[in-house]
């Protein structure tokens, strides 16, 4: 079963290490991570082995990085992690809601932010592209808002 979670996991890591819109993927398997190194040298399978747990940040505003999540069909809206489903929480605007942006940006929670627990579907390609669509969608409504704005 681990076996799946990582391979689905490295897939989207480098999906979303490769979007536009994604300004920050936190899993070991990116070289800039800070416990790449030391992830290649300890873990079993090198940084892969770091697990399918891992969080992300969405260029945006806090009600993009929810209407993300919302958007989302094939990824359950949980706050569990290590299910067999894919799992994805926005904590901005469920976990850390009742915190200020201040409070919220020390605990390393920014508007953007998104935590995954990637689950065994042995859809992951199929995922990509069904969330890729997603993700292309959120972007439309970005530039519609910062038109807006200006």
């Amino acid at each position: 079963r681990m076996e799946r979670h990582l391979a689905n996991t490295e897939k989207i890591v480098e999906f979303l290490a490769a979007h536009p819109l994604v300004s920050r993927v936190g899993h070991p398997l990116i070289d800039s991570h800070p416990s790449h190194a030391l992830a290649q040298k300890l873990l079993r399978g090198g940084a892969r082995g770091a697990g399918s747990v891992f969080s992300f940040d969405i260029r945006g505003s806090r009600a993009q990085g929810r209407a993300f999540i919302e958007a989302l069909k094939v990824f359950s809206h949980l706050a569990n992690v290590g299910d067999c489903r894919s799992l994805v929480i926005h904590p901005a605007s469920t976990t850390h809601s009742q915190l200020t942006a201040e409070e919220r940006l020390k605990t390393g929670v920014t508007d953007g932010y998104v935590r995954l627990s990637v689950g065994i579907e042995t859809a992951a390609g199929a995922v990509l592209v069904r969330e890729r669509a997603r993700i292309a969608r959120c972007r439309q409504k970005r530039s519609l808002i910062v038109r807006a704005k200006t």
